[in-house]
């Protein structure tokens, strides 16, 4: 009986990889308006699932290094633009391999896809104030699609930690140093982890999210 159901899990995976591989980037996309996960990953001012092939192989307060055998996930949440519920628009770009804007309910956003010298893909997606990108092959693209959206999606933000870290200046930054709205396009500049985020060491803020 164990190997009956050992089987038919193994055939639903290969299936549900096999139905993403299919999918076109706008499916995956359009992801968006469907429930998110329950959060599994808690942070200071913030919270967000993460799936289970992908591991936190580094973290800052507002930035982390997401990882699985195949690439490098780089999460970015942008703090500062969420406290002043900053909003631009996207403008498509002719120019990339797919572009297109993101706007469900009162979250907004876009997906940059542009292929790299090295015949590699930078995926870059920006939702609901936080960014990933990530470095794939052609053939690994709806994957990142599919896992990005999975994060940036269930993102939840703590109102009064995020008030709490600006209005008290725990934080020292440099908004102009890192624009989450502004693709990066190329990687002659890519995947930098930002690091215009200090936190005042003498300061620590409790996450109640590890409390509850």
């Amino acid at each position: 009986m164990k190997k009956i159901i050992f089987l038919v899990g193994c055939l639903l995976l290969v299936s549900a990889c096999s139905n993403i591989k299919d999918l076109k980037y706008e499916d995956i996309i359009n992801n968006f308006a469907t429930t998110a996960n329950r959060a599994n990953t808690y942070r200071q001012g913030y919270k967000y699932y993460l799936p289970r092939n992908l591991a936190v192989s580094d973290s800052t307060l507002f930035n982390e290094v997401l990882t699985n055998e195949q690439e490098t996930f780089y999460l970015y949440v942008d703090g500062v633009s969420y406290s002043k519920k900053i909003k631009k628009d996207y403008q498509v770009s002719n120019q990339s391999y797919f572009s297109k804007a993101i706007n469900y309910q009162d979250k907004f956003g876009y997906v940059e896809i542009n292929k790299q010298e090295n015949e590699k893909y930078l995926v870059e997606i920006m939702y609901n104030y936080a960014k990933i990108e990530v470095m794939v092959d052609k053939d690994r693209i709806n994957e990142a699609l599919f896992t990005s959206v999975s994060i940036l999606k269930s993102i939840e933000y703590k109102e009064e930690i995020i008030a709490n870290l600006f209005g008290k200046d725990v934080l020292n930054f440099k908004e102009e140093e890192f624009n989450i709205f502004n693709t990066t396009s190329s990687d002659s500049t890519y995947l930098q982890i930002d690091d215009t985020y200090d936190v005042v060491e003498d300061e620590e803020l409790p996450d109640t999210d590890l409390i509850n």
